[in-house]
């Protein structure tokens, strides 16, 4: 089966979330440790582990500690992109955590270039560049290696991400106080057209880095894919928020949906399709003018047309009026409501229909041609039939011609179309 991943971003994403998320799915912190060794940045942080609490809920916090000695902005000034791609493939890392790492960065650098009006080659990091996004960023690329999440076809690792939230307030940043989400990552958002919602937390929850990783590697954002969840880590965030500052990452394997092409669905159940609804109830209109509405709504485009007996204010027996159209046929059917009857109000909403395929065969009887709608699941070459009926006024003219039981012409269509088609 093939294995992938799910971010869900509840409180944001930052790059030492990420870590914490694959050390709580099982990578050795020992492994991190030794692979990010070879970037020849060793002497310039710390990498330690712990189980944190966050509002009652147990996650893991990894720290990146700057040591002292080197957390110094002239030490990290000159860190430009080639600099950074020159140290991921001296490392000798896997192949394609090596490739995933580059990745990352090179979209990062392309972010923070776009915001700055230069090149992304000339883009030198800041806090991204720092020893401490490095680190992040290749142990995430070598935790989701070591877990075994898959390639897509791209080569990049099969994760999918949630919606992000956007956060607020102010952050202090290389240039100054910065309004959130700061400008690297609202530029990563807005190149991968990325689904953001406020949860109403003036923090930064999402970080350049995180945003880096996330919009990199997401093949869709939003509902997470169809897939069976093997495990799930949680990965702790630094800030004490109003919700728990945990990054969830799903792990587990794809079923048949998420990795075959999506159109294949249809082949396994109903199509589905927007259709809208309009209500209205009323209690003063003349009987006699309900059946020309009906008329007059399925020339305007209406799907199907019915009423319901109702009781209304003061006793008064009414009928609720509901009316069913594809979207594009809303107006022109409000606009004969509005104009046949007396409402002074119609509803409207929007609902998923679930249809079954379907189209019409003529069947030939001894007493005239019969359309029959057949509706099925499936495709041309395997079909499953649902449902077989002839149509009503071609049954209806056929009997009247010939004064025969209009039930009768229905059985003698239905009797030809199984001999003719099912044979």
């Amino acid at each position: 089966m093939t294995k992938l991943a799910y971010l869900q971003c509840p409180s944001g994403i930052s790059g030492d979330m990420c870590l914490g998320a694959l050390v709580s799915l099982g990578v050795p912190l020992k492994y991190l440790i030794e692979k990010l060794n070879h970037l020849g940045i060793v002497q310039e942080y710390k990498l330690w582990a712990e189980l944190v609490q966050r509002h009652g809920q147990q996650a893991t916090k990894v720290h990146v500690d700057l040591l002292s000695d080197h957390h110094d902005h002239h030490v990290h000034h000159h860190r430009h992109l080639p600099e950074i791609e020159q140290m991921i493939l001296n490392a000798g890392l896997p192949a394609r955590v090596e490739a995933w790492s580059l990745a990352v960065f090179r979209q990062l650098a392309v972010a923070e270039g776009a915001v700055h009006g230069i090149a992304p080659q000339k883009v030198h990091f800041h806090e991204v560049g720092a020893v401490d996004a490095i680190v992040d960023i290749v142990g995430t690329c070598l935790g989701l290696d070591w877990l075994g999440v898959e390639s897509d076809e791209t080569g990049l690792p099969l994760l999918y991400c949630s919606a992000f939230p956007t956060g607020g307030g102010t952050v202090r940043a290389a240039h100054g106080q910065m309004a959130v989400p700061v400008p690297a990552v609202l530029k990563l958002w807005e190149m991968r057209g990325c689904p953001v919602y406020s949860n109403e937390i003036e923090r930064e929850l999402v970080t350049p880095t995180g945003a880096a990783i996330a919009t990199t590697f997401a093949k869709e954002f939003g509902s997470p894919p169809a897939m069976s969840i093997q495990q799930v880590g949680l990965g702790a965030g630094n800030l004490n928020l109003s919700i728990p500052n945990i990054l969830r990452l799903w792990l587990g394997e794809a079923t048949d949906i998420a990795i075959s092409d999506r159109s294949s669905v249809a082949n396994t159940s109903p199509t589905l399709e927007t259709i809208s609804v309009l209500e209205t109830q009323i209690d003063d209109l003349n009987p006699q003018a309900i059946g020309y509405l009906f008329e007059a709504l399925f020339a305007a485009g209406a799907v199907d047309v019915f009423t319901q007996s109702i009781g209304m204010k003061k006793s008064r027996p009414g009928i609720l009026l509901t009316v069913i159209c594809l979207p594009e046929n809303l107006l022109s059917c409000e606009t004969v409501l509005f104009r046949e009857t007396t409402t002074l109000g119609i509803r409207r909403y929007e609902q998923q229909r679930a249809i079954l395929q379907r189209e019409f065969q003529q069947v030939e009887t001894e007493y005239g041609v019969v359309r029959v709608k057949v509706a099925w699941i499936g495709n041309a070459n395997n079909r499953i039939i649902n449902n077989v009926q002839p149509e009503y006024e071609d049954c209806a003219e056929l009997a009247r011609k010939h004064n025969i039981p209009w039930r009768e012409i229905q059985r003698l269509a239905l009797q030809n179309w199984h001999l003719q088609f099912m044979s």
